[in-house]
């Protein structure tokens, strides 16, 4: 289970940082991800974090965006800290895990199988 917290509505070049809490030591074994979509649009990937601790970023975030993980408690958790936000980022934003590394590698919707609800991001 994923669950997503910190979406909130910020001023275009604030700051928000997002979290995913799963159960168990999912984020220690797992590729975890970030995605975001807007209605009518599909899901684009915004950032990894293998097993390993390798990150990736999809490149209209590259810079912005940072994620990171702390696997060290029972209930583990992933970040992803969003800095100068843009309108453009609005978006529903959502935590994805996949026990295949190669999710990580290509940030594509396909290639994740666990999902959480989202958390609502509005930047204005």
């Amino acid at each position: 289970q994923l669950v997503e917290s910190g979406g909130a509505s910020v001023q275009a070049g604030g700051s928000l940082r997002l979290s995913c809490v799963a159960s168990g030591d999912t984020i220690g074994r797992y590729c975890m991800g970030w995605f975001r979509q807007i209605p009518d649009k599909e899901r684009e990937g915004v950032a990894g974090i293998d097993s390993d601790g390798s990150t990736a970023y999809g490149g209209s975030v590259k810079g912005r965006f940072t994620i990171s993980k702390d696997n060290a408690n029972t209930n583990s958790t992933v970040y992803l800290q969003m800095n100068n936000l843009k309108p453009e980022d609005t978006a529903m934003y959502y935590c994805a895990a996949n026990p295949d590394g190669i999710a990580c590698r290509t940030l594509l919707e396909r290639d994740f199988g666990y999902w959480g609800q989202g958390t609502q991001v509005t930047v204005s």
